[in-house]
């Protein structure tokens, strides 16, 4: 790496959920997402719209930081959703599941209605992706959801978009948008833990219009 750290201050975190400190509930106890009295502050109004998707927006939630980040202004995240929907990043199953996030479409989407340029990587390492992080680039990369236990086993690689927003020779700095305390916001982690959950793929999302004010 051509600097030994580089760390992005006051990136926003937001989790895919309404508030931070339900997450745990969430994810741990089940409850009803929508018992958090926040649930409609990414702009959803249907109960059970929220409680479908919400769940699967790790992507989105990582794409919003980084837009508030760079002050690039955009919808609330459940009209996100629509325009991501209408262009393919996620697309509905027979069984009533969702494939998604789908990381070419997602480039050509965020690129187009937010001037980014994102670069779509589906076979690197961790480290190679980290060394791409620089002063006007964030990365998002494919992880198991339990990283929000690192320092558990886990039985998975992927599944799961976090947000990198620093790195020095020995990991990352990282938010997660299912995460709870203290693997929630700013989390550093060296690369030989977070390697046991990666799925050696990612993207990294660059401003067109870095340098200038």
């Amino acid at each position: 790496m051509n600097e030994p750290v580089l760390r992005h201050a006051d990136v926003p975190y937001y989790t895919q959920w309404g508030s931070p400190e339900w997450v745990r509930d969430i994810v741990e106890r089940q409850c009803d997402p929508c018992d958090d009295p926040h649930w409609r502050r990414s702009g959803f109004a249907d109960p059970e719209r929220y409680r479908f998707w919400a769940q699967r927006l790790c992507g989105l939630t990582c794409l919003e930081s980084a837009l508030d980040y760079w002050r690039i202004g955009h919808a609330p995240r459940a009209a996100l959703l629509d325009e991501a929907l209408r262009h393919g990043v996620y697309r509905m199953r027979e069984d009533g599941g969702v494939d998604g996030l789908i990381y070419r479409p997602f480039a050509d989407w965020a690129a187009q209605a937010f001037g980014l340029q994102i670069d779509v990587l589906p076979q690197a390492s961790l480290e190679d992706i980290a060394a791409r992080l620089d002063a006007d680039t964030l990365a998002i990369i494919s992880v198991s959801p339990e990283i929000r236990y690192p320092e558990r086993p886990n039985q998975r690689q992927g599944g799961h978009l976090i947000l990198l927003h620093g790195r020095d020779r020995e990991g990352v700095w990282f938010h997660n948008p299912s995460g709870v305390v203290p693997h929630q916001a700013d989390v550093y982690l060296p690369f030989k833990t977070i390697e046991r959950f990666y799925a050696g793929r990612g993207m990294t999302l660059r401003r067109r219009d870095a340098g200038e004010v």
